[in-house]
This record gives structure tokens, sequence and C-alpha cells, in this order.
């Protein structure tokens, strides 16, 4: 885990191993800086040592030592070196292998963490440390081969090339930020020692209509002080901030401790300590430390990071009641296991909605610090903790995210590739998906494109637009100004159509898309000049009779779609046997076939005023029986007949005016 997550704003000491003492005054000097945390020393110190070190095996000590210290301020790929040297120097422990995928898996680079992890199986085999490390880094790849729908973006404006870090938003409209940062301008002038980098200020930002950030401003030196100032929060009349703050001192280093102060304008009071600390025993060696404030929607409830006794393990998620001061009432509580781990949890937010969020490097993450959502059960409980997965989260430290009141956008805190250098704010948000409609109007028998088709499209939201179809053919619905025509969470009809030929109708929705999509589609238009015969599915009746039987009426459906979509046509309903039998027979059959199609679309509720029924009996044969006669087989005989005995219809009138009071497709009694 990084180690400037410990320091710019919540320090830790006495927590670092150390392995065998060395021998030599300087690495003596050099342990005792990095047990104190004061890593910028030890690295020094440490590489010192080793140029007037001559033992083959200590000098592989300060090697690895070296390695650990990078580890430990987070800067994976200067670790990654000094654990290879190591191995070189042939430093006897493996574990510089499990160390060398750790720190491949820090920068992303999953497929060498692999081999790594694998490396150090092989060479201590029996320990099963590495296997979660493995699965994590094949489950952090699969999460950035599927990326989630947020898209994130550094904050130019707030970063500088030092660290920036934990922005919270200073005002009801979210258009002001306090965040803190070790640019130069901060008021510590000192290095600090555990990095190398100025201490830590809060500044201030606004932005502009224009979602421009303003020069980040420094906050008064009432809150600002030569300690570091890290992670703050506001209430919600933000007129209050709770902010952490770090007392440092050359070669030592302190807990930090909840601030609270009260903002008027641009204003602040002498801020207050929170009194969270409790009395430390004598032989306790552990500086108890607390950090990253965040409140409860109704200001009533602080939930903040610690490494208190009573937790499971490393920096823990506690919650604690507040007074109309900001005070703590009662002893904290721990979150729990279902929060917590042995790892870190610190970076706390509470959104509006009751969820938690917050920062952990626990087992399984991508890398570094990873930045998990926990869903609210209760009142002042969570569970069902997730990983945000790529990209809010990288192989990189990912911490300290705000949401922008319920909206899915926000800030959150990254050393990622891309930034100015360090910890930067980066900002997250859902783009709109973009969906389109277009495509192609052609005639349906002989495929030509048709110009001037009329393309109308209804949607379930109320909107209503229609196009033509130019010269090619071709409409498309893509932008409407600023706007777009086809949005997220919608369904849609579309109807084509044309003089002189029957209208297609059709369904498109968006209803459930994750990813932008553009509908391509070609609709076929059927000619329906007057008495031009059309097809129909094969009819089926029961044999010799005029009963239509169950799949027959369902090849209706087809004519009586047709009817439905284009209301102001009337029909001749045609029916045709083959020529076995007499005329006077088919006719009559046919006839009745003819009468019984009509019937049911009646019983449908078609206006039978719209339909005429007529039988051709055989005199209209596709198939003539000259031609039937040279036919080889007597298979090709029957399929012949069968092509005879057919329904079909075409259209006698484009002007038929429904009746107002019989809705066409709804029966009637």
């Amino acid at each position: 885990m990084s180690m400037k997550k410990f320091v710019t704003c919540f320090v830790f000491v006495s927590l670092c191993a150390v392995g065998a003492m060395a021998q030599g005054k300087q690495a003596e000097e050099a342990d005792e800086a990095f047990r104190k945390g004061m890593y910028a020393n030890a690295i020094e110190l440490y590489k010192k040592a080793y140029t007037t070190e001559k033992k083959v095996s200590e000098k592989a000590r300060l090697i690895f030592q070296v390695g650990e210290v990078y580890r430990a301020m987070g800067d994976a790929a200067n670790a990654e070196v000094w654990y290879e040297k190591a191995n070189k120097a042939q430093y006897p422990d493996p574990i510089t292998y499990y160390y060398i995928g750790e720190a491949l898996k820090e920068q992303g680079k999953y497929a060498e963490a692999i081999a790594a992890y694998n490396k150090y199986k092989e060479k201590n085999p029996g320990d099963t440390r590495a296997d979660a490390s493995l699965a994590a880094c094949q489950q952090a790849q699969a999460w950035v081969d599927a990326p989630s729908r947020y898209k994130v973006d550094p904050e130019v404006l707030l970063n500088s090339p030092q660290y920036d870090f934990s922005a919270t938003y200073s005002d009801k409209r979210n258009s002001d930020v306090v965040f803190a940062s070790s640019r130069p301008a901060s008021t510590g002038t000192e290095m600090d020692g555990i990095l190398g980098e100025s201490f830590t200020d809060l500044f201030a930002s606004s932005r502009d209509k224009l979602g421009k950030w303003s020069e980040p401003v420094r906050l008064p030196p009432a809150i600002n002080t030569p300690a570091h100032e890290g992670s703050a929060t506001f209430n919600s009349k933000r007129n209050m901030m709770f902010f952490t703050r770090c007392p440092h001192e050359k070669k030592k280093a302190f807990g930090c401790d909840i601030w609270v102060t009260k903002k008027v304008g641009n204003n602040y009071s002498e801020p207050v300590m929170l009194p969270l600390r409790p009395e430390q025993g004598k032989n306790d060696t552990v500086t108890i430390t607390f950090g990253h404030p965040t409140l409860s929607p109704d200001d009533q409830t602080m939930v903040f990071s610690s490494n208190m006794k009573g937790g499971q393990g490393g920096k823990d998620l506690w919650k604690v009641n507040l007074n109309k001061e900001g005070m703590p009432v009662g002893a904290p509580v721990n979150l729990g296991k279902e929060i917590n781990t042995k790892n870190n949890e610190m970076f706390p937010f509470w959104r509006e909605n009751g969820d938690l969020y917050f920062s952990s490097n626990r087992i399984g993450g991508m890398g570094g610090m990873d930045i998990y959502k926990a869903t609210k059960t209760g009142e002042g409980t969570w569970g069902h903790v997730e990983n945000m997965k790529y990209p809010v989260n990288s192989a990189s430290d990912d911490f300290s995210i705000v949401f922008d009141g319920n909206e899915e956008r926000g800030l959150f805190t990254s050393n990622r590739p891309g930034g100015k250098g360090e910890d930067d704010i980066w900002r997250f948000y859902v783009p709109d998906l973009v969906f389109a409609l277009q495509g192609v109007v052609k005639d349906k028998v002989t495929g030509e494109l048709l110009p001037d088709a009329k393309v109308e499209v209804v949607g379930t939201d109320g909107s209503n637009y229609s196009s033509l179809t130019d010269a090619q053919g071709a409409f498309a619905f893509e932008e409407s100004g600023k706007d777009r025509y086809i949005k997220e969470n919608t369904s849609y009809t579309i109807r084509a159509s044309k003089d002189n030929y029957l209208v297609v109708n059709d369904q498109i929705t968006t209803v459930g898309l994750t990813e932008s999509t553009t509908f391509v589609k070609e609709y076929l238009l059927q000619p329906a000049a007057k008495n031009v015969v059309i097809e129909l599915p094969e009819v089926q009746f029961e044999l010799d009779k005029a009963t239509l039987t169950p799949q027959g009426q369902d090849s209706l459906q087809v004519l009586y779609q047709t009817l439905i979509e284009n209301p102001t046509i009337t029909i001749e309903l045609a029916a045709h046997t083959d020529t076995r039998g007499s005329d006077k027979y088919n006719l009559d059959l046919s006839q009745r076939r003819a009468q019984s199609c009509v019937n049911y679309l009646v019983s449908k509720g078609i206006d039978p005023a719209r339909m005429t029924a007529k039988g051709y009996g055989e005199t209209r044969p596709r198939i003539t029986d000259a031609e039937i006669a040279k036919m080889a087989t007597n298979e090709e005989k029957e399929a012949a007949h069968q092509k005879n005995r057919r329904v079909e219809f075409s259209v006698k009138s484009f002007d038929y005016v429904p009746a107002t009071d019989t809705p066409q497709g709804t029966p009637s009694n």
C-alpha cells in the first residue's frame, strides 16, 4: 500500500518490520529511520551504508531494505528494481519474487506479475499467499478487458506535479471544492523526511458555468499550519468543515486527529480537535491515529478511519454519533467484518442515498488501493461490498471518492499514469448513451430503393417525428440540435409508408441497453397498386371443406396486420382451388373458403365493409393442366396442384374512411 496515503493525511509510525539488525552504524541509522517511517531519509542512509559495507550477505540485505522502503512508499517501479537487485545479490529469502509480483501488479503488468508469483510458489512450495494475488491479477485483467460505463479524466486545473488528493464539495451546488496538496505554496516550508515533499495544506477552488476550475487558493492560516492538513468533509449545510491534521517534527511522527471548524463566507473559525483519542498504556508502541471523516446525510453520524484497538486489523472504518456542534457523543463503534479486513480501510464517503464508499488494499483488488462500494442495509449499517472495477480502479492507488449528490459523477484521487505527477484528482462520470436509427426503404418486389418514402417514429416518451427518404432511399434519425432523436430507456414504433405501397411497422427499444447503439434497418414495402395480386402464406382448410384449421388462422395474421397497419385500404380476398373436381363444385368451395377467411377477420374486429370475398375455383390456375401433365413425377405434379390451391388478396381502394365508433382491430358485438 502506498505510504503517501499514510503520510499526506494520515501518519502511522512504528509499523514497519525491519530485518536482522545491521552491524554498521549507518545501517543502524537506516533501520531506525525506516522504523520511524522516515522513508526519504532511510533510502539515503541504506545507500550510504551499502558503499561502506564489505560483507556480501549484509550488502544483499541493504539492497533488499531499499526495496522494502520503496514498497512502503508505494513506489512500485523502484520497488521492483531493488527487489530484482536483491535477487542478483543472492538475497536468500524468495519473498523477493512475491514482492516483485506485487510491484508488477501495481503497475498493471498482470501477465508479468503472474509469472513472478508462480516463481515464488516454485521456490517456496506450500506457501499459498500468492494464490489470492494470482486470482486477483486474472480478475483485474478481466475488468480491464470489460470496463464499466464510467469514464475518468484528470482534473488538470486542480492538479500539480506534487500530491493533490481528497477533494470534497464545499458548497451546496457542488461547484466548489476543498482538497489537500503538497504543492510549493503550502504552509509547511520544511521538507517532510518521510516523502521528501512539502507538508500538505488544504486548498480551495471554484468551478464556473463552463466547468473550468479557478486557480486553487490556500485556506487561511487558522486551518493550514506547519503540520499536515489532509482529507476534509463538510456537513450538509456546508457551514462546518471536518478535516485531518497530522503534527510532525524532524525525525518524529505523531498520530493524526480530526478537527472541526465553522465556515462563514470564505472565513473559518479556529479549529477544535474532536476528542476521539483513548488513553494509551505505557506499553502501547503503536501510535493511534484518526482521519478521513465523512458525515451522514443528516449530519448526526461520522464515519472515519483509525487503527485504534478493537478493530479487524490495520486501519478500520468506525462510526460515532455527533451533537449539533459536531462533537462526538458516546464511544466509536467499529463497522465490523462486513466492511473491515485485516488490511487497511480508509477514505470513507457517505453518499446521499445512504451507500458507503471507501478505499482498501484488501486482497482481491487491482493493485494498490481500490475503491469499494458498500450498500446500505440499515441505519448506519452496510453490506454487499463490491469493487468499483475498472476504470474507476486501476493497478495504481485509487481512493477518496466523492459523488456529486445522487448524480453518477464526482471526483476521486489516483496516482495512475496520465496525471501531472504523484497523486492527482480525477473526475468520473457516466457518459450519455448515444443512440441513432438509420436505414433504407426498398420495393419488396423489385428491390429498388424508394425515395420520398415516409418514415415516422413514435416514442413511449411522447416524442413523434418523421422524415422522407432521400434520393437513395435512405433515412437517419441522429442528432436533433443538441438533443438526440433516440433516447435512453425508451421504446419506439416505426412506420414506413409510400403511396401505392403497403405500410411496414417496426419496433425498437433502448430499454436495458448499456452500450451506445445505432439501429440499422431495411424496410421492404409491398407494392399495392389497385388489383395487383399479393400472395399470402399458405392458408389451410379441412379437406374438401371451408373450415379454417388453426394453422390457417395463423396464416391470416399477416393479412390482419396489413389491414390494421393500412386502415384506409379495401381488399378483395380471393380463394382458388386446383383443377381437379367439377368447375361448379370448385367455384362453390372457393367462395365458401374466401368467405370463411373474411368471417374470421371480421371476428378479429376488421370492418366487413373493407373486404370482399371472391371464389375463383379453378378459373385462374398458376400452373395449367398441360404443364402439370408434362411433369415427370407424382411429387412434382402434387406440388403444382398445391400451388394452385391458394388464398391471396388485392387492394381495391385506398380511400376507405374508418368508422369512428368501431376501432379497427377491436372485435365488435
